[in-house]
């Protein structure tokens, strides 16, 4: 286990050994601005004071709605340094699903990041007894209501001074059991389960993760994924600090590129949709060009990229390798706090995701299932013990993933064990792998793959835009769409090549025989997208299902 008891200790102790070393860099009017370790951690003991002089009590929940800022950061040492347990929300979110999470998590406060997030708030604050306060990154205008509001200026200096002995001895109650978040899961049918990890599951994971990444205190991490999302949660956020890396916020998705460019980080963690969309960029170009390209991109400093969150195409890798840019793939989940197995730079086996963590253990069940046990493990889901007692069996936990071991502890995913599918003639389908061949086809962007029960399979397929577009103003076509569908013959006479010619791979039952080509990509706005863009194939099977059973009707 950790040198540290606990998260609050761990970053305390970084802060002081640290000093005026920076810690953090985040955009602010087009600048980057340094915040130093003492700053940091004088920042986030003034917020928690704020917060136990509003009542906040060890065990108590507060809640964040945030898009990532460096105060996302300092917020969550404060709250765990008054003893109590972050919720973080994703920020898009609607006002329902905010209300259910906030209700279910029964949170005393919430911190938000300006207008737009407190007005979900306030539009259900009538569904909402348990919370009492709420606090604004940015200045709001507050409608008459019952809560206490604060901007978190406000909050940092509510109480007039640091309330250094009771910080203390909050922080010294906390250990490795004590809980320090609730995340909920991105359920794709009902509500979602709220995982609760602690202290120790947080810290273990990150320090372990920590030992194979082979970071220094000079090496520069650029993030960008959301903190409300586990794996930059304890990657970008928690291993950073036990590392002593500087951390660089990037001022959106959008600018991610840009920022870059202007920073050149040694380290970028990122989903595997931002080096799919890099790679198709430049896979047309010779080695020496693309080499070249990649090097403008990532900089010229950039040591790793490790890829999570999703699986990675290995043909993506495979070309990241060739042209001496590592990128490495991992894998875990929200209930392992998250990573269970990683690629190093010094260990890989691409098309793998690693071998497991120190502290890790993995199996493969009989029905091929990968199993976990360890100190990475989540305590159970809030409020809901069958849920967990179906989860977590004798101390392993259930991933609901398919996968293999080969003969030196590399882990291989195969699919989600739910989302495997029988087709009418009772042959088995992983659908994760007909998608990653899909997609790889330089005319499609994402696919999604349907057929349980159906005499064969078809799928939903966005195409890239850019290369259609291309092709439709060289030959004179007009790309339309009806319904959400693309109905452009020759647009559809060309997808169906690329489609047929890729399907040649596999056999005749797993291949694609129709499919549907939407005229718009996948959005998390419509949440067909998890925070970390991956694909939510059940909720987008929902959204289509009736026009996909239109493909079998003949």
């Amino acid at each position: 286990m950790s040198e540290w008891k606990n998260l609050c200790l761990m970053h305390r102790s970084q802060s002081e050994r640290f000093g005026n070393r920076i810690a953090m860099r985040h955009p602010h009017d087009g600048l980057y601005h340094d915040l130093a370790w003492n700053s940091y951690r004088r920042q986030a003991d003034q917020a928690a004071s704020g917060l136990i002089d509003l009542g906040i009590q060890a065990g108590d929940r507060v809640a964040i709605l945030s898009k990532n800022r460096f105060e996302w950061l300092i917020a969550d040492h404060a709250i765990l340094s008054s003893g109590a347990a972050d919720v973080p929300l994703h920020a898009p979110l609607s006002a329902k699903q905010v209300e259910y999470q906030v209700g279910h998590s029964e949170a005393r406060g919430i911190i938000v990041s300006g207008q737009a997030q407190a007005d979900k708030v306030f539009a259900v604050l009538d569904n909402l007894p348990a919370l009492e306060f709420l606090v604004s990154f940015d200045e709001i205008d507050v409608p008459d209501c019952r809560l206490e509001t604060l901007t978190w200026q406000g909050l940092k200096h509510r109480s007039g001074t640091i309330n250094t002995e009771e910080i203390a001895h909050r922080e010294s109650a906390l250990n490795e059991s004590s809980l320090a978040t609730i995340i909920y899961t991105s359920g794709t049918t009902g509500n979602p389960k709220g995982v609760m990890l602690t202290h120790g599951n947080l810290l273990c994971n990150a320090k372990s993760t920590c030992d194979i990444s082979f970071v220094s205190m000079d090496d520069v991490l650029m993030s960008w994924l959301p903190y409300s999302h586990i794996y930059a949660r304890t990657v970008d956020h928690y291993l950073t600090s036990i590392g002593g890396l500087t951390v660089v916020l990037a001022e959106s998705v959008d600018t991610l590129m840009d920022n870059i460019k202007q920073v050149q980080p040694t380290w970028l963690t990122a989903v595997p949709r931002v080096y799919e969309k890099v790679w198709n960029a430049v896979a047309t170009l010779d080695k020496g060009t693309r080499t070249f390209v990649l090097h403008t991109i990532f900089g010229a400093r950039i040591k790793q990229l490790t890829s999570g969150g999703a699986p990675l195409p290995r043909y993506i890798a495979e070309g990241f390798f060739e042209t001496g840019f590592p990128l490495l793939e991992g894998y875990g989940l929200t209930e392992s706090s998250p990573v269970i197995a990683f690629n190093s730079i010094v260990n890989y086996r691409l098309g793998s995701v690693g071998q497991a963590l120190g502290d890790v253990e993995v199996k493969i069940s009989d029905a091929g299932e990968i199993l976990t046990k360890g100190p990475h493990v989540m305590t159970g889901y809030w409020k809901n013990p069958d849920a967990t007692a179906e989860t977590i069996v004798d101390g392993w936990l259930h991933t609901g993933d398919v996968g293999r071991l080969d003969e030196d502890g590399y882990l291989y995913i195969t699919d989600r064990m739910k989302d495997l599918f029988v087709t009418s003639a009772g042959k088995n389908i992983a659908p994760a792998e007909l998608e990653r061949i899909l997609s790889r086809d330089e005319y499609i962007d994402q696919a999604v793959v349907y057929g349980d029960g159906r005499q064969f399979v078809s799928a939903l397929i966005v195409p890239s835009f850019e290369k259609l577009q291309t092709l439709a103003d060289e030959n004179g076509w007009t790309i339309e769409a009806d319904d959400d569908f693309i109905t452009t013959p020759a647009a559809l006479a060309l997808l169906e090549q690329r489609v047929e010619a890729v399907m040649q791979q596999v056999s005749q039952p797993e291949r694609v025989k129709k499919f549907l080509a939407l005229a718009r990509p996948f959005q998390v706005e419509d949440e067909e997208l998890t925070a970390t863009l991956k694909v939510r194939r059940r909720h987008i099977i929902s959204r289509y299902e009736k026009h996909l059973a239109a493909l079998y009707e003949n």
